[in-house]
């Protein structure tokens, strides 16, 4: 049995990395994730350097693969490195919300929408769990700025939190029972993220299940009293006596229960015991096997967004080749801040795109190692891009990092210039773009033939561009976050990141594509959005309900000469909803390989749970009644075929009180006939009174329809007094 002190010091760690060994219980490692695996080298002079391992896709990039089986298998791979280098749990997946394209850790996290995000994390976190290896699932909750991270507070109605920035973390837990939940920074609704019960205990453990750790995110806790009694578990970095001691002091003094202590104690306790349970001193792993997947994942990552004359793929052999742009030589493969990773190894796409041509292929930086205007530089690129077949320019951001938000989504000045000079020089121009976020695209894009979303692609991502620029990988990637044609089109424009150490969700439900669809507001590529070097035609859909859920069919066929994968998308809305929507909601996906010439019945199911809204009068979820119009098809703008199914809904009947409005009343089956008999007893059923023909005056109805019942009294009478109304209350709700 331990002593309180002995559970206090056992809910912290005992330095940067592990935890605090106390009696029999022995320390274990915790590190950052989530692409690779970043274990602090031992004689590192700061907390980045990390011993070599392999630097994966980022979540920016697997995103955009759309692909569960790839990150499952990216998920394994993370795992087998973890085991091998003693670490017990990983520090991912983060699955953050991209609010705003400014978000500074938007590399970090898969998409603007929950439906993807979740379903991506739950593979992500089964394949990492699998090799005995525990996730961390973070940052708990609404985390999708760097500004004034570690105090600004979240401010978002439950729809909103529950629909959008709730529910990929709901899923995850749902379906993968991570080891641990990450707690985040910032405060949701004024209280610390590490400091609420509702979150942490009553939503996380209490409605979702949760079993395992509740840890903090590293210095993220203010309080460790109102900490452990809100639910949280484990507190990083340590060692904090100081903390450890006002837990056990907390007890002596009434203030914290000690039960409250020991739970937390008993989780990290059963937390190293299967840490210790699945350890493997022994353990190794293929380094050159995980490098050949980090370039199979990031070439499935590359989004292909114009190829305008069929200018891509390129040749191996007879098409001359200019690369232009220092990114080419010196890539940008990840973001800065907690997940950067020491790679094994580092491709470059210049390097590779020699290796896979026989043609003569030429090099010039275009601007400075910093990607600043070089003037010199970029003559000479003009000059070396003239010379060649086809020029292939490669342009990106210059930074993107956990700790700061992006003061906007334009690409260096010089960079833009250089690519006009380019394609005015040499007409066959592709432009591939490195950047942890989206960037603006609108208007140069236009005058260029071919471009490529290359992200930040990990160690192997140049490899995986020239894969994908010569056609040995057909391009499959599509967009997991929308490109607007300027920042202020954006739905979070007016609220990010907020003031005075607030920020606003005043875009509520209608967040990403959702607010853009909305507003039938036109962007430069839409959420979904992807090409490919064949052709995809989609026959009629069908759907039929199953299980309270929806089964969607539709046959697809590549009608291109070159085998390829498509990602069928299938968007729900109901016209017909009482509660405000957006037009069309990812509900399900299929990442499908079809081969030139074959057809494929694709079948795409949505589970009932996925069909529900968050009702905030009834505090539950809710399936509405009435006829799904389910939009399939390429993108969430690029819809082929359609198909309304009914489905039946949940009794969603809102009970009616003193303070429903007369209109509400009379919409209510129960409340109308309620109602409407009172009306006529207290009228003597007399149609001429004025009071009853009331109701019957359009223009009158429309002025009352809003009036709270219980003020009825100031135009009824003493008929409707307080005693009236809560019988009037009481039989329409029995």
């Amino acid at each position: 049995m331990l002593s309180s002190a002995e559970q206090a010091a056992l809910t912290s760690g005992t330095d940067m990395w592990h935890t605090t060994a106390v009696a029999d219980i022995p320390s274990i490692t915790l590190t950052d994730g989530p692409h690779g695996v970043r274990k602090q080298a031992a004689d590192a002079k700061d907390l980045i350097t990390g011993e070599p391992a392999t630097c994966f896709p980022p979540a920016v990039a697997l995103g955009s693969s759309w692909d569960p089986d790839l990150v499952h298998r990216v998920g394994v791979a993370l795992g087998e490195e973890a085991r091998a280098m003693g670490v017990a749990v990983l520090l991912g997946p983060g699955i953050n919300l991209k609010r705003s394209p400014l978000g500074g850790r938007n590399f970090e996290y898969y998409a603007e929408d929950p439906l993807l995000t979740g379903i991506l994390a739950v593979e992500w976190v089964k394949g990492l769990q699998s090799t005995g290896v525990g996730a961390s699932l973070k940052h708990f909750a609404v985390n999708s700025q760097e500004t004034d991270r570690m105090r600004v507070s979240a401010d978002v109605d439950e729809r909103t939190l529950r629909e959008l920035y709730l529910r990929a973390f709901q899923r995850v837990v749902h379906e993968a029972q991570p080891w641990t939940v990450m707690c985040a920074y910032n405060r949701v609704n004024g209280v610390f993220a590490s400091e609420h019960h509702w979150l942490l205990t009553e939503v996380l453990r209490g409605e979702w299940g949760f079993e395992g750790v509740v840890v903090s995110d590293w210095g993220a806790v203010v309080d460790r009293v109102a900490a452990v009694a809100a639910g949280l578990d484990l507190t990083m970095p340590g060692p904090d006596e100081a903390g450890d001691a006002a837990l056990a002091q907390a007890i002596v003094d009434g203030r914290l229960d000690p039960a409250a202590l020991d739970t937390s104690a008993a989780r990290v306790r059963a937390l190293v015991a299967k840490a210790v349970a699945h350890a493997a001193p022994d353990a190794t792993y293929d380094e050159a096997a995980h490098h050949a997947l980090a370039r199979e994942a990031a070439g499935r990552s590359v989004v292909l967004l114009r190829n305008e004359g069929g200018l891509l793929p390129l040749s191996t052999s007879d098409t001359s080749i200019a690369v232009i742009g220092e990114i080419a030589h010196t890539p940008r493969y990840q973001g800065g801040g907690s997940s950067q990773i020491t790679p094994t190894r580092l491709d470059d796409a210049l390097s590779e795109i020699r290796k896979l041509t026989s043609a003569p292929v030429t090099f010039a930086p275009g601007y400075a190692v910093d990607g600043t205007a070089d003037d010199a530089l970029a003559a000479e690129a003009v000059e070396t891009a003239g010379g060649a077949d086809v020029a292939v320019v490669f342009i990106g951001t210059a930074h993107e990092t956990e700790g700061a938000d992006r003061d906007g989504i334009d690409l260096p000045a010089g960079q833009l210039a250089l690519v006009e000079r380019v394609v005015a020089a040499n007409p066959r121009t592709v432009v591939v773009l490195s950047n942890g976020a989206v960037v603006r695209t609108t208007p140069w894009d236009r005058t260029v033939p071919a471009l490529v979303e290359g992200w930040l692609l990990g160690q192997a991502g140049g490899g995986a561009l020239a894969d994908v620029l010569f056609g040995v990988v057909n391009p499959s990637g599509r967009l997991a976050e929308t490109i607007p044609h300027a920042l202020a089109d954006h739905p979070s424009y007016l609220d990010f990141p907020g003031e005075a150490g607030h920020v606003r969700y005043g875009e509520g439900i209608h967040a990403g594509y959702r607010g853009f669809d909305a507003r039938e507001q036109d962007v430069a590529y839409p959420f979904g959005f992807g090409l490919s070097y064949t052709t995809f035609a989609y026959g009629d859909a069908s759907a039929s309900t199953v299980d309270g859920g929806i089964e969607v069919r539709v046959p697809v066929t590549n009608t291109g000469d070159r085998d390829g994968r498509e990602v069928v998308q299938v968007y729900a809305g109901l016209p017909t909803s009482r509660v405000r929507r957006a037009p069309r909601e990812l509900k399900g996906f299929a990442n499908v390989a079809i081969a030139a010439g074959e057809t494929v019945e694709v079948v795409v199911a949505i589970p009932r749970d996925d069909l529900a809204y968050w009702d905030p009068w009834l505090k539950r979820w809710a399936v509405e009644g009435g006829g799904y119009v389910l939009a399939v098809g390429a993108s969430s703008r690029d819809v082929r075929t359609t198909v309304t199914v009914q489905v039946d809904g949940d009794d969603t009947r809102r009970p009616l009180t003193a303070d429903s409005t007369l209109g509400e009343w009379l919409e209510d089956p129960k409340g109308v006939e309620v109602l409407m008999g009172a009306w006529a007893a207290a009228t003597g059923g007399d149609g001429d009174d004025k009071r009853a023909s009331a109701l019957a005056d359009p223009q009158i109805f429309t002025f009352l329809a809003s009036l709270p019942l219980q003020r009825l009294t100031a135009f009824a009478g003493d008929e409707f007094d307080a005693d009236a109304i809560a019988r009037l209350v009481a039989a329409a709700n029995a």
